[in-house]
């Protein structure tokens, strides 16, 4: 109850009437009723971020992959829980209209197996070979069809290159900010309760943070994203 009250006057209701969607988590692509393809995020950043959001008083749509849950979540959230890109892209697609702010926080798939089998496939001599085809781009989908108003945020996970290619990867999903994080800082990424990530903008901001707990992270982020809602606002009022 304290830390209700305390989040509450510390930060307010900068959020209140905002509508957000976070995605968060991996997703899980069936080779067999047994098997899948899948990856090692916990799913904590997105829900740090949801919660940070809800805390400042938006509403937010949070759909998450097959992770462990938290107990209980903010009373602002709504959860909906998936398993596969197909199903993460259709829950974005069914909100997106109503959306104010998108954060793209989930690790998901980019290829699925084209064929599923039915039964468990038995181990045989020699090898397997499974043929893959392409996931939904649901960053790409959202971002072509992103209004005036909406915010889109994406996160880059890179491992080489990488304030290059998070900066592509903003352009090429007309992402409005990307949050990049490296496999190479100790701390960072999958499965850590902290997290450490550089912020950048479509208009050219750039800013570093040090290694966090992935909770106060999740406030760096919500912080910018308030910010680019006022520059928005004070943009289409001059217009």
């Amino acid at each position: 109850i304290f830390d209700a009250i305390f989040s509450y006057f510390k930060v307010g209701n900068t959020l209140q009437g905002i509508t957000a969607v976070v995605t968060a988590g991996p997703t899980y692509e069936d080779i067999d009723p047994v098997r899948y393809i899948g990856n090692r995020s916990s799913g904590k950043m997105g829900i740090a971020i949801a919660e940070a959001l809800a805390v400042r008083g938006a509403t937010v749509h949070l759909i998450l992959g097959p992770v462990a849950k938290p107990s209980s979540f903010h009373p602002l959230i709504t959860v909906q829980s998936v398993r596969s890109a197909s199903e993460m892209a259709a829950a974005v697609d069914l909100v997106w209209d109503t959306l104010d702010i998108a954060v793209m926080a989930a690790a998901v798939a980019d290829y699925t197996p084209k064929n599923v089998a039915d039964q468990k496939i038995k181990k045989r001599t020699g090898p397997i070979r499974i043929e893959l085809d392409r996931t939904v781009d649901i960053a790409a989908m959202i971002g072509a069809r992103k209004k005036p108003h909406q915010i889109s945020v994406g996160f880059a996970l890179e491992t080489e290159n990488e304030i290059a290619n998070a900066q592509d990867k903003m352009d090429r999903k007309n992402f409005d900010m990307i949050v990049l994080n490296s496999l190479n800082d100790q701390g960072a990424g999958f499965a850590h309760d902290t997290n450490k990530v550089t912020i950048f903008t479509k208009d050219g901001l750039s800013k570093q943070f040090e290694l966090k707990k992935k909770t106060e992270v999740a406030d760096d982020i919500v912080n910018q994203i308030v910010l680019m809602i006022g520059q928005k606002r004070d943009s289409q009022a001059i217009q």
